[in-house]
């Protein structure tokens, strides 16, 4: 497979899992493209590759930025902006992990504690809906606390551990 070939069908993998993510596909690709290249990209190098819009890359990449997996840089004596991807796999993972209880699983959370607190109901669909909501609260928060202690100590014994599990 020719360099070329390998590039696009990454770029078109990562854009597929990104959508099951829970990000567009178009921002997953321009974070792909962005690891792949071993050069900062402009804004106009990334319409190009992809054959996007001005607008679709701005909020794509404005996305990425705010996640904090890509880095906007600047060239000395030009006016465009550059961008690069994070080079640390580990760090991309965290970051990412990070994000991903921020959007997903702290609204998920909040949900679930506002649903089971049922007022003045107690027949057997209330009492086992509030139970049922309970249980699931207690799973996911337990499983962020978990994640949010694996993000956060990135050299701990933990850490070291699931990595190694991974392997």
């Amino acid at each position: 497979m020719e360099l070329s070939q390998a590039k696009n069908k990454f770029i078109q993998t990562w854009g597929s899992l990104g959508t099951q993510w829970g990000i567009s596909k178009t921002m997953a690709q321009i974070h792909a493209l962005l690891i792949v290249s071993p050069e900062v990209l402009s804004m106009e190098d990334i319409m190009a590759e992809l054959h996007i819009s001005r607008g679709n890359a701005s909020m794509n990449l404005r996305n990425l930025i705010d996640w904090g997996i890509i880095f906007k840089e600047y060239k000395p004596g030009e006016r465009r902006e550059y961008f690069s991807a994070e080079d640390n796999i580990d760090e991309l993972a965290r970051k990412i992990a990070k994000e991903r209880s921020k959007r997903e699983i702290k609204p998920t959370l909040r949900v679930l504690q506002e649903v089971s607190q049922l007022e003045h109901s107690q027949t057997e669909e209330a009492v086992h809906f509030k139970k049922k909501t309970a249980e699931l609260y207690e799973f996911l928060s337990r499983a962020d606390n978990m994640l949010e202690k694996i993000t956060d100590y990135k050299e701990s014994w933990i850490t070291k551990t699931i990595m190694k599990l991974m392997k």
